[in-house]
Parts: structure tokens; C-alpha cells; sequence
């Protein structure tokens, strides 16, 4: 093509660009145009590297026209890749949008408690039905509050880090979240004084393997008394009084020795449980308030005396519709949530 020719060239290659445009039917296709439009080796670009040979007049004329065809197939393209892009966007939410329109049935479909909350609310329940009050406290606490005011020893095998899990705030070993909720216990008795009659309920953490009747998170309920006079049977007859009301009147409790080292004499109670081989059903552990415990949360053990109990929530709400694994109430499977 003679030297003449090259203002038709550009014009040949200005319109070549924008049917291209126009045709493209993706933005990724537009993208990959872009190269063939203004690379070196594309039509502007052979034009561009002819301009120095031609002659000053022919030059001017030829650059400003090549100007203007690169001008209008960028505007074009930009133009195009606004649309393709919108449109694309538009598809994308289509084929994402859910239909939340509200459906009314004969029968509309109700959400409910998931068991573990049942259980929770069943038990505080029942617990300020007797005349309990309801506290709580933090889930990550301190090594006094988890361990030194209740009477741990500093060997006790509860501290190590294969049974408590640490965390990384203060002094190494200083902070942890809480193996049980009886921090809760001893923050009651520090910010009020005796009488005391209060039910501790809250999430726990131990370094635990899942299994069948184990979590690493899970929950508890603690309760503890604080009066003049308590004694053992107290603790007998409370925890006889709440089997009966939480399970039934059928149900038997008794008592059986054991150690924990916050309480003096401790021991575990079962419940009577017609589908064991036994007969019986471990649920808990109680005991009499340590003397050590009271003096630690600034009540004199000379004047006052009480007892402390404490169970798993989620096993009282697998017991209570019998659930066989413990895991079964966290899969969130709702074909298993909604029988309940």
C-alpha cells in the first residue's frame, strides 16, 4: 500500500476495531482485544512505525487522523466494557438472589430453643423456683479465680497444659479460659455477703477429645450455698428435691464418697436410671464447702458453712431426651434438632 493510502488504512483499521467491539460478548473477550488494538504489532501499531517515513505534510495529516481513530476505539471500548461488565453483574445477582418471600402455611413453621438452651433454661428455672438466684461471670478468667481460691494445689494435674488450655495475656500461665464455673462461685462470694444462694451456669473449656460423652467446649451449671447451719443434708435434700422436679418424682438420687478440692467431704451424686445395668446414673459432683474456699472468697468459715454442686448442661439435656452421643447435639443437623 502506497504512502497515499495510509490515511484509508487508518480508517480500514478504526472501523475493523470498533465491529470487533461490538461483537464481543464478554468482558474477558473485550480484555483480551486490547493488544490487537494498540500493541505494536496491531494495525496502529504498523501504521505508527511508518509515520517517521512519510513526508512532513502527509505526516501531520496522517498522525492526527491516527490520533483520532486510537481516540474513538478506546471510547468505544470503554463504552463496551461498561456495558458488558453491568450486564455480567446483573446475571451474577440474578442467579444469586434467594426468594425471601414469606410463606403462610396452615401450619407456618416456628423455630424453637436448640436442646442445650432447653436445658439451660429448664434448669435455671427450676433452680429459682427453689429459691436460687442466677449469677455469672467471665470465660476467661485467672489462675486465682480458676485454681488458687479454690484450693487447687500448685502440682494439682488440673494445671497442666494437656488438661487447661492458656492464654497468651499476662504472665505465662496467669490466664486461661475456664475449666469450670466455679470462678463464678468464688466471685459471688467476694462481692456480696452470706446468705448465699445462687446457681452459676455457663460455657467451659478443657483440652478434651470430642467423643460420645466428652467436649472441649461445653457447658455447666454450679450451685452454691452459703448460711448459717448448712450441713450435709442440706446438700442431700437440694439435690433430691431438684432430680425430682427436673426429671420426675420417680427419681432417686444418692450419694457416693469422692475428692475435689474445693469441697470437704465431697462426693458424686447419681440418679436412679432404670436403663443402665447398674441402675444408676452418675450426674454430678457436690460437696461441703472447703474452709479454705470460704476464707479465700472473705467469709469466715467459724461462722458460716455451705455446699456447692455442679453438673454439665449438655449432658443433663442428652439425659433428659435420650441422646445417646453428646456430639449429635453440635452437628446443627436439623433433621436430629427439630424432633426436639
Amino acid at each position: 500500500m502506497s504512502d497515499e493510502r495510509v490515511i484509508d488504512e487508518i480508517a480500514a483499521a478504526r472501523t475493523a476495531a470498533l465491529a470487533a467491539i461490538a461483537d464481543a460478548g464478554s468482558s474477558g473477550a473485550l480484555a483480551g482485544m486490547e493488544p490487537r488494538f494498540f500493541g505494536k504489532t496491531s494495525d496502529f501499531g504498523r501504521i505508527r512505525s511508518r509515520l517517521g517515513q512519510l513526508d512532513a505534510e502527509l505526516r501531520k495529516d496522517a498522525g492526527r487522523a491516527l490520533h483520532e481513530a486510537r481516540g474513538e476505539v478506546e471510547s468505544a471500548l470503554e463504552a463496551r466494557r461498561a456495558e458488558l461488565e453491568t450486564a455480567e453483574r446483573r446475571a451474577r445477582l440474578e442467579a444469586e438472589r434467594l426468594d425471601l418471600t414469606e410463606v403462610v402455611a396452615d401450619r407456618p413453621l416456628r423455630g424453637h430453643y436448640h436442646l442445650v438452651s432447653q436445658a439451660h433454661r429448664r434448669l435455671e428455672d427450676v433452680f429459682v423456683g427453689m429459691g436460687f438466684t442466677v449469677a455469672e461471670g467471665p470465660e476467661v478468667e485467672t489462675e486465682w479465680f480458676n485454681f488458687k481460691a479454690l484450693n487447687f494445689a500448685d502440682d494439682h494435674p488440673a494445671r497442666d497444659m494437656q488438661d487447661t488450655i492458656y492464654v497468651d495475656l499476662g504472665e505465662p500461665g496467669s490466664t486461661l479460659l475456664r475449666t469450670h464455673t466455679s470462678p463464678v462461685q468464688m466471685r459471688t462470694m467476694l462481692a456480696q455477703d452470706p446468705p448465699i444462694y445462687v446457681v452459676c451456669p455457663g460455657r467451659t473449656f478443657r483440652r478434651d477429645t470430642a467423643d460420645a460423652t466428652h467436649m472441649p467446649v461445653f457447658h455447666q451449671i454450679e450451685g452454691l450455698v452459703v448460711d448459717r447451719g448448712i450441713t450435709f443434708a442440706d446438700l442431700a435434700g437440694t439435690l433430691d428435691e431438684f432430680v425430682k422436679a427436673f426429671f420426675g418424682a420417680e427419681r432417686t438420687t444418692r450419694l457416693r464418697p469422692s475428692y475435689f478440692p474445693f469441697t470437704e467431704p465431697s462426693a458424686e451424686f447419681d440418679i436412679s436410671d432404670p436403663t443402665t445395668r447398674s441402675g444408676w446414673l452418675e450426674l454430678g459432683g457436690c460437696g461441703m464447702v472447703h474452709p479454705n474456699v470460704l476464707a479465700a472468697g472473705g467469709i469466715d468459715p467459724e461462722e458460716w458453712t455451705g455446699f456447692a454442686f455442679g453438673f454439665g448442661t449438655d449432658r443433663m439435656g442428652k439425659i433428659f431426651h435420650g441422646v445417646d452421643d453428646l456430639r449429635a447435639l453440635w452437628t446443627n443437623d436439623v433433621r436430629f434438632l427439630r424432633q426436639f
